[in-house]
């Protein structure tokens, strides 16, 4: 059978745009659709404007500790609707960046919500066209709490187009998105309460990381509310009271939800050809991503497994390979390089403590220091490094690190960990003096042996009986 394109991808994200260009360079005849936005999340409203919401979120604390080095500012002033002009305009550049790369490739691009007619048909806008090989890249959308009121609540892809900062934000939810917009809305002047199920932020983090993150949360004014559910979310007007199992009630102008993504699956068509999700909503898909139906393929977030944008890259680009260039391109999966753009950021690579010494005996090193910069302005902020070293081996299993530029020092040191580097290979290292990243290959002296089971699971938020929250509800906390 003659097919009108040799593959087509449903979604032009980060994956799909990857994928698509990359095949096409490879010879291919490629289609692919996109219904919403070039770029997908991350460049529209992920990861790249939050970074510039985090970098504006900054400079009035810089303008603060300018004091501390003989530097004198009239007191700062910032102007959200500036910055959010701002941030569309370079938006919009990177996407039709991502266009333009589609279209210079040779892919034919539609604009256009596309869905599986039959196992090699796609539908979309009133077109109909065929492929031998199909592609789905959909990514993930944002959840809103599935409690009264949550219809209130916004969501990430909300928070970018805000037409004023709110001066009360409650953020809900432990994770990436609500610790970094937590951050944001603290460091342009907001009133800040996170509201989190476990006791301390971002769950699945070694734990000192996670200490070390609460307490600069904190120093920063924010509230945190730990071992915390939500009950319920009331609009006034403008103000919104979130009420919480234990009978605590927070008035806030804006709730903002970020309790976790699912996969965008609906409506796509995969029950029509036999695509298996799971229970999640997710695709279902081998190590070679491909579906049940060994034609149909799915990368990045649809498929729910590691969830991070230069991952998604990865799986288009290995993918095309694979299917029409040399063979497939392998990546370091089993050890990626994350961060959080917290105030201040952390970044982790490898294993957490609890996590090797499930494997074994586990040496641990760790210091904690105020950074040079503030020895001068006096601000309360630490920086936390860590590294998680196998006893038998001596192989560095994990690096963590809270504090300025984590990010960029731990994306080096991914590349030693992730080929076997020892501790004894960081100890010949010569550092570059004055530096953080310096006390890395300066850890000299061991500060626990990690052994034993895994830890018990942190305790759930306590349910209050009706007759409790009723006494509680007696005194209405910010």
């Amino acid at each position: 059978m003659a097919y009108d394109f040799d593959l087509f991808v449903i979604g032009g994200g980060s994956a799909g745009v990857r994928c698509a260009r990359i095949a096409a360079g490879h010879g291919a005849r490629v289609g692919i659709a996109e219904s919403r936005f070039w770029g997908g999340t991350c460049v529209n409203v992920g990861c790249v404007p939050k970074k510039l919401l985090v970098m504006a979120s900054e400079y009035g604390a810089v303008a603060e500790d300018a004091r501390g080095f003989g530097w004198s500012f009239p007191p700062p002033a910032h102007d959200w609707s500036a910055l959010i002009a701002n941030k569309d305009r370079e938006i919009a550049r990177l996407n039709s960046i991502y266009r333009r790369l589609l279209e210079n490739s040779g892919a034919t691009v539609f604009e256009a919500k596309a869905t599986l007619a039959d196992s090699h048909a796609i539908e979309m806008a009133g077109i109909r066209v065929t492929a031998e090989r199909i592609v789905i890249a959909t990514g993930g959308r944002p959840l809103r709490p599935d409690v009264p009121g949550g219809e209130h609540c916004i969501v990430s892809d909300d928070a970018f187009h805000l037409p004023e900062r709110p001066l009360r934000v409650v953020m809900l939810g432990g994770g990436y998105i609500s610790i970094e917009f937590a951050g944001i809305f603290a460091g342009l002047g907001s009133a800040v309460d996170v509201v989190m199920r476990q006791a301390l932020p971002l769950r699945g983090f070694d734990d000192d990381l996670r200490e070390a993150l609460a307490e600069a949360m904190e120093a920063q004014g924010i509230r945190l509310h730990g071992r915390a559910r939500l009950r319920a979310v009331e609009a006034a007007g403008d103000l919104q009271r979130v009420r919480l199992e234990d009978g605590t009630v927070i008035e806030a102008d804006l709730v903002f939800a970020a309790i976790g993504r699912t996969p965008n699956t609906e409506r796509l068509g995969l029950e029509r050809v036999g695509v298996k999700t799971d229970g999640f909503g997710a695709i279902c898909v081998d190590a070679e991503q491909r579906t049940s139906r060994a034609h149909i393929y799915a990368i990045g977030d649809v498929t729910n497994r590691l969830n991070l944008t230069p991952v998604a890259t990865a799986e288009g680009h290995a993918l095309a390979d694979a299917l029409f260039g040399p063979g497939p391109r392998r990546w370091a999966l089993d050890r990626v390089a994350t961060a959080v753009f917290s105030s201040p950021p952390l970044a982790t690579v490898g294993l957490t403590e609890a996590e090797a010494a499930m494997r074994g005996p586990a040496d641990i090193y760790l210091t904690r220091f105020t950074p040079m910069r503030h020895a001068l302005t006096g601000r309360a902020r630490r920086t936390m490094m860590k590294l998680v070293v196998d006893q038998q081996t001596q192989c560095v299993l994990g690096a963590h690190m809270l504090g300025e530029d984590a990010p960029e020092i731990i994306q080096g040191l991914s590349i030693a960990i992730n080929a076997g580097a020892t501790k004894a290979d960081f100890d010949r290292t010569v550092g570059i003096h004055p530096t953080a990243a310096e006390e890395f290959v300066t850890l000299r002296t061991r500060t626990r042996v990690a052994e034993g089971p895994t830890p018990m699971p942190e305790p759930e938020a306590k349910v209050m009986t009706p007759e409790e929250i009723g006494a509680a509800e007696a005194g209405v906390g910010r």
